[in-house]
């Protein structure tokens, strides 16, 4: 699995003109599966992601984690994640799971989530969607679980 991680004060995803979700100060996460991917990879995902020390403290240093400032996650599937640009103009994108292993797995990571945090917002899992986002910082970080 692959992630984008932003520290936001806001963010929100448009869906034919409708916001679906929003949140406040926290993270959105684009969320991509790979075809090889399972329930192992979410979990090791999520695991790191919840524990990252990426907020500041009250000396403007990164140590506090999500769940030291209550922050809230949006989450968006993001197959393009997994596009491979070295040969031609055109990506491809074969090494991005079948929709509906990505679907299962994107579900199950946002379930994860939602153990740990008390306001999730997600897309729409294949939708066509607008994300809006104000980025904290700037402040991204992008986690692969063959990485972690």
């Amino acid at each position: 699995m692959r992630a984008v991680v932003q520290r936001v004060t806001r963010a929100s995803v448009t869906i034919d003109g409708q916001v679906t979700g929003s949140i406040g100060r926290g993270y959105l996460v684009l969320l991509g599966v790979g075809a090889h991917d399972s329930r192992a990879e979410a979990d090791k995902l999520w695991g790191k992601l919840r524990g990252l020390r990426i907020n500041e403290d009250e000396n403007g240093k990164t140590n506090l984690s999500l769940a030291d400032t209550k922050g809230e996650v949006l989450v968006v599937s993001q197959f393009t994640l997994y596009a491979n640009c070295r040969r031609g103009r055109r990506p491809s994108f074969t090494d991005a799971a079948d929709p509906a292993l990505a679907t299962e797995l994107y579900e199950y990571f946002v379930d994860l989530v939602r153990t740990d945090v008390e306001h999730v917002a997600t897309g729409t899992f294949a939708a066509y969607m607008q994300v809006e986002l104000v980025n904290d910082g700037p402040f991204t970080i992008v986690l692969d679980t063959a990485d972690l």
